[in-house]
C-alpha cells in the first residue's frame, strides 16, 4: 500500500462533494442506515446500569437554598 497524501486528499474532497450533492431524503435514509447499524451493534454488548455512570456533585453551601 502506498502512501500518497495528494491522492487521498483529492479522494476526500470528491467524497464530500459527492454526499453534498445527494438529497435531504438519500442524507437521511443514510443516517437511517448508519443509525440501524449502530443498534444493532450495541443490541450485542452489556449495557451499563444507568445510574452507575451519572456524576453527581453537592451544591457548594451558598446555593443549597436554590435546591
Amino acid at each position: 500500500m502506498s502512501f500518497n497524501l495528494q491522492r487521498i486528499l483529492e479522494s476526500k474532497r470528491a467524497f464530500r462533494q459527492r454526499l453534498a450533492a445527494r438529497s435531504v431524503e438519500e442524507k437521511l435514509q443514510m443516517l437511517d442506515t448508519l443509525r440501524e447499524r449502530t443498534m444493532s451493534i450495541r443490541g450485542g454488548a452489556a449495557r451499563p446500569e444507568p445510574e452507575k455512570n451519572i456524576l453527581r456533585e453537592e451544591a457548594p453551601p451558598n446555593l443549597k437554598q436554590f435546591e
